[in-house]
Order: C-alpha cells, then sequence, then structure tokens
C-alpha cells in the first residue's frame, strides 16, 4: 500500500487531509527504523516490538495518532530489552487495524 492510498482511513479520523501522508510516512519511518517484531493477537489486536531506543518517538506519535483517531488504544511497556507496543481497536475498525498492520509487514522487509 502505498502512502497516498487512504481509502482505508475511516471518517472518525479528524486529522486534517492534508496531514494524512505526513502521519502515514511517520508510522512508516517507525516501522522501518525500530520495528522488530509484529504478532495479530486477535482481529481487534496487534502487538508490535520496538527498538527500546524509539520510545519518545513511539510515546509521541502514538499520543498524536489517539488524540485525532480516538478508536485506537495504544499501550506502551518495556520488554525483554524491547518496547512493546499493543494497539487495539473496536470491531468496526478491524479493517483500518488490517491497513496499519501491512504497512509495519512492508516496513519488516524494508
Amino acid at each position: 500500500m502505498s502512502s497516498d492510498n487512504q481509502a482505508w482511513v475511516p471518517e472518525a479520523c479528524t486529522l486534517p487531509s492534508v496531514q494524512r501522508p505526513l502521519r502515514l510516512a511517520e508510522f512508516d519511518d517507525l516501522f522501518a527504523t525500530a520495528l522488530r517484531e509484529q504478532q495479530r493477537l486477535s482481529p481487534t489486536d496487534l502487538r508490535w516490538r520496538l527498538d527500546s531506543a524509539a520510545e519518545t518517538t513511539a510515546r509521541d506519535l502514538t499520543d498524536r495518532e489517539s488524540s485525532c483517531c480516538s478508536f485506537f488504544t495504544f499501550t506502551l511497556a518495556a520488554d525483554a530489552g524491547t518496547l512493546r507496543l499493543d494497539v487495539q481497536v473496536p470491531a468496526a475498525y478491524v479493517d483500518v487495524l488490517d491497513a496499519l498492520a501491512q504497512r509495519a509487514a512492508a516496513g519488516l522487509t524494508a
């Protein structure tokens, strides 16, 4: 999925359209530089393991994302030398989580 394909971004997202490509680029950068592992725990739950050096970036990014897309729940915790980032969405937003998981997978293979 290219960063300009935003068909999966729900109407519930209040981030102005002009800023969405920039936010996607921030997630793509986090995935490319810090993502070590991705696990799908359930249809509505995703877990990422990030390089612990990315904690400040991950906290800032997830805080900003939560403020415009209130359906996301992000939980960060230190875990066995890495940073664990759990992402949860209500069932109505599984397609959004699917799209985010695809972007993360692309970052793992980049």
